[in-house]
């Protein structure tokens, strides 16, 4: 009668691993450093450095501006004005804005999409810090003189 069900306490406690998404509603804004553990959902604004362990979608009526964004992916539909760093792929949809140099390992880019900055594929982890100019087959002196270019 007082035996204690260890399968049903089992099942009631939380699973302290498994993180739930972050979520900034519209009318929200947010100021500072901000570091998620899980996935984020921006429908609001943030000013400052954000650093997403997993996944972060800006949506339409979403502002995320600062000096730094990290994230795994990144799908963006609103504002972004910041140097972006993703560890997987990018993508910016029709009605995505986006001003800043951007690292990621692969970049989707629907036309519609507004970007202004530098942008660099590759494993982010593996970057340099700065790479010298790639020489191109064919581009010595004798087909382009360096007067008049």
């Amino acid at each position: 009668m007082f035996r204690k069900n260890t399968q049903r306490s089992q099942q009631q406690s939380p699973q302290p691993n498994k993180v739930g998404p972050t979520y900034i509603a519209p009318n929200s804004e947010f100021q500072g450093t901000m570091h998620v553990e899980g996935d984020l959902l921006v429908d609001g604004v943030i000013h400052g450095t954000v650093e997403v362990r997993g996944d972060l979608v800006i949506s339409e009526s979403g502002l995320v501006e600062g000096p730094e964004l990290r994230a795994r992916n990144l799908i963006v539909h609103g504002v972004l004005k910041a140097r972006v760093m993703i560890e997987g792929t990018l993508t910016l949809s029709r009605t995505a804005r986006l001003e800043g140099d951007v690292n990621a390992n692969a970049i989707n880019i629907e036309a519609g999409a507004f970007y202004v900055g530098y942008m660099e594929t590759g494993d982010v982890k593996a970057l340099p810090g700065t790479r010298g100019r790639p020489e191109l087959a064919g581009s010595n002196e004798e087909y382009y003189p360096k007067e008049g270019y």
